[in-house]
């Protein structure tokens, strides 16, 4: 199947214009659900790189627990405390919390650091049933991934993207994982087809496969990128370049190649073994610079 090499030129050519005369709305809002109890870094990590990437305003949704253990760590994010169970992950009826809110965003991000409960299933049920009524943009990751392997859920919003790993996409549409490697492109295809949404099948040449049938290869990134929290990363800049007011696809496409340049960069410094998923968000910044001096 053809394909379109993602290059420093291409990504170039998407990232956002920054203008004099701009304000925090300007950049756009984000509404990051994530988290739980063992699992506050995830939420961390995808909130933060939001902003790293230019975002204007980023808004965790998650458990009070959460927030007590980050708000000293993350001044720059605001919070939204959910109704959650036993104080360890979101609860059921937490969407009643967010009915009011939520059309305040640009996008929506969910799944990092969630859980998978019978709770968060609820939960994750209601905002994408929201979100398929809406004109809101989201980013599907992590966990809300896997509560939709475990779901009869077959169409997600037009304007969404997921952000599989090949064991989550495996779960997801039941395929075997060396059968997925053997041909990423094929399945990232038909999971495409299938939810109608854009798909990023991450690993070694990271696949963006379009709702419009387009495909594109990523060219940038290595080994550094190997580490837990990488995703959550990687989520926090997607939705972090759509606030700014970039499609679905281009923020996929621009979003995959700027973090493997952080993996890149990053590596340079503290070699591919040490890079940490906090450093990749240090480097978000120096991955930008790269571009503008391209």
């Amino acid at each position: 199947m053809k394909y379109t090499e993602i290059t420093i030129n291409t990504a170039k050519k998407l990232l956002p214009i920054r203008t004099i005369d701009s304000h925090k709305g300007t950049y756009g809002k984000v509404l990051n659900i994530a988290g739980c109890f063992g699992y506050q870094g995830a939420a961390y990590l995808s909130s933060v790189s939001a902003l790293k990437v230019g975002a204007g305003l980023v808004t965790l949704a998650t458990t009070k627990q959460v927030i007590n253990n980050l708000a000293g760590n993350c001044p720059w994010v605001t919070f939204l405390p959910l109704k959650d169970s036993m104080g360890e992950h979101i609860a059921t009826d937490a969407f009643k919390d967010l009915t009011t809110k939520i059309s305040n965003y640009d996008v929506v991000s969910i799944g990092s650091g969630l859980s998978v409960t019978q709770d968060t299933k609820d939960f994750v049920s209601d905002v994408i049933a929201y979100l398929n009524k809406s004109d809101t943009k989201s980013v599907i990751d992590a966990d809300a991934i896997n509560i939709l392997a475990q779901s009869d859920l077959t169409v997600l919003p037009n304007n969404s993207v997921i952000t599989p790993h090949p064991m989550e996409l495996s779960r997801l549409i039941k395929i075997p994982l060396d059968e997925i490697q053997s041909d990423r492109i094929k399945y990232a295809k038909f999971t495409a087809k299938k939810y109608g949404c854009t798909v990023i099948l991450k690993g070694n040449k990271t696949i963006v496969y379009t709702n419009n049938d387009k495909v594109f290869v990523n060219t940038s990134g290595n080994s550094a990128l190997a580490k837990a929290g990488s995703g959550d990363v990687l989520t926090g800049i997607i939705s972090g370049l759509i606030a700014q007011g970039l499609s679905t696809q281009d923020a996929s496409i621009l979003g995959v190649y700027l973090h493997g340049l952080c993996g890149e960069y990053a590596s340079k410094d503290l070699t591919e073994y040490s890079v940490l998923a906090t450093d990749q968000i240090n480097y978000i910044s120096t991955a930008i610079k790269k571009l503008l001096e391209a």
